[in-house]
This record gives C-alpha cells, sequence and structure tokens, in this order.
C-alpha cells in the first residue's frame, strides 16, 4: 500500500505475509533535478485465459462459471530503475482475483530464463486488483481448487503469459522517465460492510479517522524526461465486486473500467487495449470497504438487513445482499469506476511531488504460522497456524455464502463441526485455543493430504479474512513488525544479509481438474459455424442495444490454441475509402460476448453492443471470429478457426 508522500511502499496486500518484496522511492528534497533521475518503462499485456466454463475467482460459488466476456484482463507492468547502478525495482498490476503463489513462482521462473538474475524475488512485486470476474484454477493448494475445479493450467498460462509479457514491454521500452506523486479523498464510492465490526475497535481509534473507510486515492505519474505521458498507477480502497456472483461474464469490474476510461482518453483513436499509455488501478487496503454503497438490503422484502449477522427475517443470512449505486451490476460498475476515474485524473494532471532518491528493495519469505514479536519486557505476541471460522462460509453483504452459516458467529454447529472432523479431523487444542473465539470450520494449516500438500504459507497471513480480534492485532503487529525490519534493512543497505527464510515449494501438479474436456462441435443442419440464426434490426439509435445470434463453438478453445485471441469486432462502413473500418473489439466496456451451450456438441454465440450516447451516424455490422473442434482421420481432433458477420445496419442520429 501507498506509504507517506515522503516514502512510497507499494506492497501487494495479497501476498505480503508469505512473499515479502518491498521497494522504496524516497524524495529527500523538493528541489526539481536538471536531469531525470530514473530509467522507466510501462507495458500491457493480456491475461484473460478461457472465458467459458472456468468457474470465476472470488465468490467461491462453484456455480458461478465463466459464459463469456465483458472485457478483457489486462497485466500492467512498472519499472523503475537506477541508471547509475544495477538497482530496479518492477511493480505489476493484474486484473486477476489475486496472485497466487503459483503465478508469483512460474513467472519468477520465466523471467530468470530471460533476463538472469536482473528480476529477482526481492525486485519483483505481483499484485492482483482483486476482480471477483475472472477465471480461477490458477493455485497450486488444494483448498483452492474445491470451487475452481482443480488446477486449471489454460487459465495458469493466460496468467503467467500476460504478466511476463507486459515486463517484457516495460523492459524493451526503458528510457530516461520521472515520477511524480499526488494524493486526494474520493467520494461516494465505498462503505464499510462490516460496520458493526469496525465499532469494536476503540473509541480512541476511531476518532484519529473521520470515516470507517479509508478514503484516499494516490496516484504515481510516469512520464519520459521530457514530458511525455507514460502511465500511472493509482491505489484506492474498493473492492472490485460491482458486479456480483450472479454474473458470468469475465470482466475486471469497477476498477477495471476506470483503467479502460483513462487508456482510452490516453491513447487516442486507438482500439480499446491497444496504445503505449497504461493506467492501473491497482489494489490497497481493500479489506471490507464495499463498492455497494447503497448497502445490504433483503432480497425479497426490500427491507434493510443492515445488522451483526447481515441477516434476513425471512430467508436468513442468504436473502442479504447489498447493492450499488445504479440500476443493476452493470451500472453500478461504470459509476464506481467513473469516479475512480475522475478522480485519478485530477490528481494526475496537478501531480507536482516528485521522487529523487535513492531506489533499493528487499525480500524475505516468512512462515506466518510461527512468529513472535516481544512487545515488551512482560508481554509477547505470537501468531498461529491458519484456520477458517464458521463466519467464512458465511461470505459476506457482497456475496453471501451457503447453508446456514452467518456472519459473527463465536459458536461452532456440530452438524458441520462433525463433518469436519471425519473428512479432515479435529483442530488441536493448540490452534482452538490460539484462535479463540473464533470456532474453526477448516484448520488448514493442520491438514495434510494425499499429495502431501500442507496448508500453504500463503493462507498464514493476512491475505484472508481474520475476524478473532486479538489475533487480527496480532497479525497487524508482526505483519508491521516484519515490515518495519525490511525497511530497516533498506535504510541500513544491508539487504544482502538478510535471511532468505523458508521458501515455498512448486508443486509438480499438471492436470488435476474437473473442467469438460474439448471435443468435436458440430453446427446445425444446413448451417455452418459463424452462420446468423438471429440477425440485428435494420435500424438502431444511440442507448440502444444491437444483438446478433450467431452459430458458435466453445471459446475455450480460442483461449487454448490462440494467443490474444479477439472474440468480436464492431466496424463502420467508411464511404471515403470504401472499406470496413473496426471502431470497437471485445476489450470495449460497451460490447458483450455470451455463450450458451446446447446438445448434441452445439452451441451459440450471441454479441451485443449497448450503443453509447454520442456515437457517430452510420452504416456498422457486428463480427465474430471463433474456434472449433473438428474430427478428422485417424481419430485426432484439430481446431479450426472460423467467422461470421451481421447485415448491415444504420444507426441514425436521435
Amino acid at each position: 500500500q501507498p506509504g507517506p508522500l515522503a516514502s512510497l511502499v507499494p506492497v501487494s496486500a495479497l501476498s505480503v505475509p508469505a512473499d515479502l518484496p518491498c521497494f522504496v522511492l524516497t524524495d529527500h528534497d523538493d528541489t526539481v533535478p536538471e536531469a531525470a533521475k530514473y530509467l522507466v518503462g510501462v507495458g500491457r499485456a493480456d491475461c484473460t485465459g478461457p472465458v467459458a466454463q472456468v468457474p470465476l475467482m472470488g465468490y467461491a460459488n462453484p456455480e458461478q462459471v465463466g459464459g463469456g466476456l465483458l472485457s478483457r484482463l489486462y497485466s500492467r507492468a512498472f519499472i523503475v530503475a537506477d541508471p547509475e547502478d544495477s538497482k530496479r525495482v518492477v511493480f505489476v498490476s493484474a486484473d486477476i482475483g489475486m496472485v497466487s503463489q503459483r503465478v508469483r513462482l512460474e513467472v519468477l521462473q520465466r523471467l530468470q530464463s530471460r533476463y538472469g538474475d536482473q528480476y529477482r524475488h526481492d525486485n519483483v512485486i505481483l499484485s492482483g486488483t482483486h476482480t471477483h470476474s475472472g477465471p480461477g484454477g490458477y493455485f497450486q493448494y488444494t483448498l483452492f481448487w474445491i470451487t475452481s475445479k482443480g488446477l486449471i493450467r489454460p487459465a495458469l498460462n493466460s496468467i503467467v503469459n500476460g504478466i511476463v509479457k507486459s515486463i517484457d514491454i516495460a523492459h524493451e521500452n526503458m528510457k530516461r522517465g520521472r515520477l511524480l506523486v499526488n494524493r486526494g479523498t474520493v467520494e461516494n464510492s465505498q462503505i464499510n460492510r462490516s460496520p458493526f465490526s469496525y465499532l469494536e475497535n476503540p473509541a480512541a481509534e476511531r476518532d484519529r479517522y473521520s470515516s470507517n473507510t479509508d478514503k484516499e486515492m494516490v496516484v504515481l505519474k510516469v512520464e519520459d524526461e521530457d514530458g511525455r505521458e507514460l502511465g500511472l498507477i493509482s491505489w484506492f480502497a474498493v473492492h472490485p465486486v460491482s458486479m456480483n456472483n450472479s454474473n458470468h461474464l469475465v470482466n475486471s469490474d469497477n476498477v477495471g473500467y476506470a483503467s479502460y476510461l483513462f487508456e482510452q482518453e490516453k491513447n487516442k483513436g486507438m482500439l480499446p487495449g491497444e496504445g503505449s499509455f497504461v493506467a492501473a488501478f491497482a489494489s490497497s487496503n481493500l479489506g471490507d470497504v464495499s463498492p455497494n454503497t447503497r448497502g445490504p438490503s433483503c432480497a425479497n422484502t426490500g427491507e434493510s438487513c443492515d445488522n451483526p449477522q447481515s441477516s434476513c427475517p425471512i430467508g436468513g443470512a442468504a436473502m442479504c445482499m447489498a447493492r450499488g449505486p445504479g440500476k443493476d451490476m452493470f451500472e453500478s460498475t461504470r459509476i464506481i469506476g467513473q469516479n475512480l476515474y475522475l478522480k485519478a485524473k485530477e490528481l494526475y494532471e496537478k501531480a507536482s511531488q516528485e521522487l529523487t532518491g535513492p531506489l533499493s528493495s528487499a525480500h524475505q519469505w516468512v512462515n506466518m504460522s510461527n512468529v513472535s514479536v516481544e512487545l515488551n519486557a512482560t508481554h509477547t505476541v505470537k501468531t498461529c497456524k491458519p484456520a477458517l471460522g464458521h463466519s467464512f462460509a458465511a461470505g459476506t453483504i457482497d456475496g453471501v455464502g451457503a447453508f446456514n452459516f452467518t456472519q459473527g458467529s463465536v459458536e461452532g454447529d456440530p452438524f458441520w463441526d462433525q463433518i469436519r472432523d471425519q473428512l479432515l479431523g479435529e483442530p488441536s487444542n493448540e490452534t482452538k485455543a490460539c484462535h479463540k473465539p473464533k470456532p474453526i470450520l477448516f484448520s488448514t494449516g493442520e491438514v495434510r493430504n494425499s499429495l502431501g500438500m500442507q496448508g500453504s504459507l500463503l493462507w498464514a497471513g493476512i491475505c484472508h479474512y481474520i475476524i478473532t480480534y486479538h489475533y487480527y492485532i496480532n497479525i497487524v503487529i508482526i505483519t508491521i513488525s516484519i515490515l518495519l525490519f525490511l525497511t530497516s534493512s533498506l535504510s541500513q543497505n544491508s539487504t544482502q544479509d538478510l535471511p532468505r527464510g523458508p521458501e515455498p515449494p512448486l508443486f509438480n501438479v499438471t492436470s488435476l481438474t474437473l473442467l469438460p474436456s474439448l471435443s468435436a462441435e458440430n453446427a446445425p443442419a444446413n448451417k455452418k459455424f459463424g452462420d446468423v440464426l438471429e440477425e440485428v434490426r435494420r435500424e438502431y439509435q444511440e442507448r440502444e442495444v444491437a444483438e446478433v445470434t450467431f452459430v458458435g463453438a466453445n471459446p475455450r478453445n480460442s483461449a487454448e490454441n490462440a494467443t490474444e485471441h479477439n472474440f468480436l469486432m464492431v466496424e463502420r462502413y467508411s464511404n471515403l475509402s470504401s472499406r470496413w473500418q473496426p471502431v470497437l473489439n471485445d476489450a470495449s466496456w460497451d460490447t458483450r460476448f455470451y455463450w450458451t451451450k446446447g446438445s448434441r456438441g452445439q452451441s451459440n454465440v450471441t454479441i451485443e453492443w449497448h450503443i453509447p450516447a454520442g456515437t457517430e451516424p452510420g452504416v456498422y455490422r457486428l463480427r465474430y471470429f471463433g474456434h472449433y473442434k473438428k474430427r478428422v482421420p485417424l481419430f485426432r481432433i484439430i481446431t479450426v478457426p472460423f467467422e461470421g458477420s451481421s447485415s448491415a445496419f444504420q444507426i441514425t442520429a436521435p
């Protein structure tokens, strides 16, 4: 998270405990140097992966599987280097739920094969935006596989490939440049989704703040030595869950929409996802910060369920859901994303404080299940093995859990405790005592399965929600203590003396998945792939939806056999060139790509264009690009590309 202006310390809030990289850029004076202090580079690459049949990562709902695409996912990389020596740092913000240990280890393996020891554990920070609408299945630890149908190699490969490619692009475009920082307050874009828990903090602590959420946005502006704009990183605390758990379209949610708006403004004349300017809206201290600003209400009655258990009189906790400011989740995503974009734009344009201090980085692996810190001569705090409580299964007002679990539980349930004991074994008395009063549902730190995997170091830290109040305090104190230790080593230029720590293993797991296999597909009788089944109308106006349905194929074919494949295009006919010109692609927030599986190896694809206000009148068409599986002699199945097009239609002036 960004620190004070004098010391900017971006640290991935999702990977800090198990893997503690940090870098510091310090501004020692207010004078502007004659020459740019650093070498800087920015890069962006697609990391979308499969958009069909793969469970989405975030809500832990096995029924929420991909069924199409709203917007592409990107990895955005920023490199800062000191031209006078070999020191450099990399910060990556990727449109994914979180950076798994598997992703990090594979990315660093790839970087080592390309660049030797130039990019290492200690100077590469990978951060997920925390969108809950990206493909899952990219973890190597068993607990994550339960709702992700195992390890999904195409999803993992897409993320790793995208991150590495974005770093490659940034590396190849290094140039003399400057970093400018600014900060400001964002209003009407977040609420505390656990206000009753917040009120358990001492009054003296709460009185230090004007709100129960952190409303500050920090923006880092990147430009070359001639003042040409290269990109920005914005940090702001908000969950990317404007798209709720009923959504089946892969997308980057509100922060992704903010990136989209900023990049479209700066990359004039380019298709969405193209252009050299890179705008990352990265995650910060977003824990219990929700974008669903209208708060929780009962889906069946409409009455408020803003109570400690987030429960409704009829239907219980399963009926309690928070709503965003829009009429639906799509509009809410746009509203929150636009709020972030507008504030970031204001701060970006006014950024004037330049960072000019020395550049350094440090890294240490930490086993967060066994750390002690001496507070004073009489009091020591310690961590313990990780465990998930009953309240974890209840979910939140942004995405409720299942069965009869409720938030704020301090007692276990005999039924679920018995199932836990039979399947996983009863938690030890030591773990129960350490987590008390939290009733333990999964003692993840004590589970060992047939693959020999134990609870990941990642699980041991603050990447997960911690509800036992004194344990939370211990975790905060210990995490701060570790970061202070790393910062001290940076300031004393003694990072080479840091113990490496207990490095986690890279398990040899390749194809443990429950995804259905891809087999040969068929088109309906007298039809071929890409043929139109339901045609567009002949005429539309702005704010209407142009829609066409094609004979389709499983989008997984494209993700697993083509790099950065584009599923759709909106094209406008140019009378000047007598040619069709692309105006939008599947990275646009105004297009939607739906896939529907049928019977006998058949499926349909529907493309929508939500025509925005201000669209230029003219003649347009919608195009579809896909791949299908075909059976050929010798029992082989090959992948065949195809395309389709709607009829031309007119958009008339309102």
